[in-house]
C-alpha cells in the first residue's frame, strides 16, 4: 500500500477516535473555532436573504412566463434596480443552484411523490388554473406538457429548499450570538448546538401550495409526510456537501472524454471536495456565495484574514476554507444525528463504528484532511 495511503488510513482512524469522544470532523481550536462561528454569522444573514427570496419565487412567481423580476421580493424600484445592475445584491443565483442540485440528485419523500401520478395530477390542475385565461401558456402546455410539469417539480424545490435554510439561518445566527456572550468556546459545542437545532425541527412538516385566481392549490400536501431532517435536511447534505455538479470550465462534459463518472453516485464535486483556489473564478458556482459571504464578515474575522492573507487579496479562497471548515461542522451534527445508538456509548460500540467508518470512507477524498491544522 503506498504512503499516502497509509498515511490517510491513520488520520482516518484518527478523526474516528475523536467522533467516538464526541469531537467533530474537524479538530478543536479557538482560531477554527472562530473562524467557524464567524463565517456562520455571514453565512446565516446570506441564508436569511436566499430563503425568503426562494419562497417568494415559489409563492409569487409560479409559472410565470417571464420572471424578469423574480430576485426583487416583490420590490419593484428604480434604486434596485440600477444596484442590480451594479451587482451590488444578493446573488440568489446560487440559491437556485443548489436547489436544482436537490432536484436533479433527489431523495426523500419529495423526490418519491414527484414521480407518482397524484403528483402529476394535482400539478395538472394548478396548471390548468394558472393559464386559464392565458392562451400562450395554454399553448404551451398542450404542446409540451411535460416540460410544464417538470416546471412545477422545480416550484415545489424552491419551496422545499426555503422551508429548510428557513430553519438553518436562524440556527446559524443565533450561533454567534452565543459566541458573543462567551457561551460558545469549542468546536464540540458548535457541533452540540447545530444538532440540537436540526433534532427540535426535525419534524417540521414540509408541505406547498400555490394561490391561484382566490383558490389553494396543492402540491406537496402535508399527507404526503415530508419533513424538515428526513426529507429536506438529508437530501441536501446529499445533493450540496457530496455530490453537487462539475463545475463547468475545469471538468470537460464531454463523454467522449470520459471525464465526469457516468455514475451519479460517484459525483464528488459538492462543498466538502471543492478546491478553493479556484473560488472567485467565472463560472464557479460557490463564487457566488463567497462574494455573498464577504459582504456580512464580523469585524474579528475581517481582522483575521487582513492579517493571514495578502491583504485582502485572497479573501475569497480564506472564506471558502473556513466556509468548508463550518460545512464539516454541520456534516458532523448530520452523522451524529443519524447514527444507530447514540455517540460515546459502550454498547454497542462496534455498529456506531461500522457506521461512522462508513462515512469517514466517504470523506477520504475530500478536503477533510487538509482541515485538520489550522
Amino acid at each position: 500500500m503506498p504512503l499516502t495511503k497509509k498515511k490517510s488510513s491513520s488520520e482516518l482512524e484518527f478523526i474516528l477516535q475523536r467522533l467516538e469522544n464526541q469531537g467533530a470532523l474537524l479538530p478543536d481550536s479557538p482560531q477554527n473555532v472562530m473562524e467557524v462561528v464567524g463565517i456562520l454569522k455571514s453565512y446565516g444573514v446570506v441564508l436569511d436573504a436566499y430563503w425568503r427570496n426562494l419562497c417568494y419565487i415559489a409563492d409569487r412567481q409560479f409559472l410565470e412566463l417571464f420572471p424578469f423580476f423574480k430576485y426583487f421580493n416583490g420590490d419593484v424600484s428604480l434604486g434596485k434596480l440600477w444596484q442590480h445592475w451594479q451587482h451590488d445584491r444578493i446573488n440568489y443565483e446560487f440559491a437556485e443552484y443548489c436547489m436544482r442540485a436537490m432536484l436533479f440528485h433527489g431523495g426523500g419523500k419529495i423526490d418519491r411523490f414527484l414521480d407518482t401520478q397524484e403528483f402529476i395530477d394535482l400539478a395538472k390542475l394548478a396548471i390548468g388554473a394558472k393559464f386559464r385565461s392565458n392562451p400562450l401558456g395554454r399553448l404551451l402546455f398542450n404542446l409540451f406538457p411535460a416540460f410544464l410539469i417538470e416546471q412545477v417539480r422545480l416550484f415545489v424545490y424552491y419551496s422545499a429548499l426555503g422551508q429548510f435554510w428557513s430553519v438553518m439561518a436562524p440556527i446559524f445566527l443565533i450561533l454567534s450570538d452565543r459566541y458573543d456572550r462567551g457561551e460558545i468556546t469549542t468546536i464540540p459545542q458548535v457541533v452540540e448546538h447545530i444538532l440540537a437545532g436540526l433534532v427540535a425541527a426535525a419534524n417540521k412538516p414540509i408541505v406547498y401550495s400555490v394561490e391561484i385566481g382566490g383558490k389553494t392549490w396543492d402540491l406537496l400536501p402535508e399527507r404526503v409526510g415530508a419533513t424538515f431532517l428526513m426529507d429536506t435536511a438529508v437530501p441536501y447534505v446529499e445533493a450540496v456537501f457530496f455530490r453537487s455538479f462539475p463545475f463547468r470550465g475545469t471538468v470537460s462534459y464531454n463523454a467522449q472524454a470520459h471525464a465526469i463518472s457516468p455514475n451519479l453516485a460517484s459525483f464528488n464535486y459538492g462543498a466538502l471536495y471543492a478546491d478553493p483556489l479556484p473560488i472567485g473564478g467565472a463560472g464557479i458556482p460557490p463564487t457566488l456565495l463567497m462574494a455573498d459571504m464577504v459582504r456580512f464578515l464580523p469585524p474579528y474575522l475581517k481582522e483575521f484574514y487582513q492579517k493571514n492573507n495578502r491583504q485582502g487579496g485572497d479573501t475569497p479562497i480564506q472564506v471558502c476554507i473556513s466556509f468548508q471548515k463550518s460545512m464539516f461542522c454541520v456534516t458532523t451534527a448530520a452523522i451524529l444525528g443519524l447514527a444507530p445508538h447514540p455517540i460515546g456509548t459502550d454498547d454497542p460500540q462496534e455498529e456506531n463504528r461500522a457506521y461512522l467508518w462508513g462515512w469517514l470512507n466517504r470523506l477520504a477524498d475530500s478536503r477533510l484532511l487538509a482541515v485538520q491544522n489550522p
